[in-house]
């Protein structure tokens, strides 16, 4: 289920594939063609110029 209310553990980075059971404060999560993402720290520093551009992490 992809509720916001009650997301599923493991979390996974959709770029890099590092999961995790809790959700680091330090995650980004973005929804891109009705789904949810959730990009960890390292991925969403190293894109964080096309994050704040709101493009999809399939061009970046």
């Amino acid at each position: 289920m992809n509720d916001a209310r009650t997301p599923e553990a493991p979390f996974a980075c959709a770029r890099c594939g590092k999961t995790t059971e809790t959700l680091p404060l330090t995650w980004t999560c973005s929804v891109e063609d009705g789904r949810r993402q959730y990009f960890c720290e390292e991925c969403a520093r190293a894109n964080i110029r096309s994050i704040e551009g709101r493009l999809d992490s399939s061009w970046w």
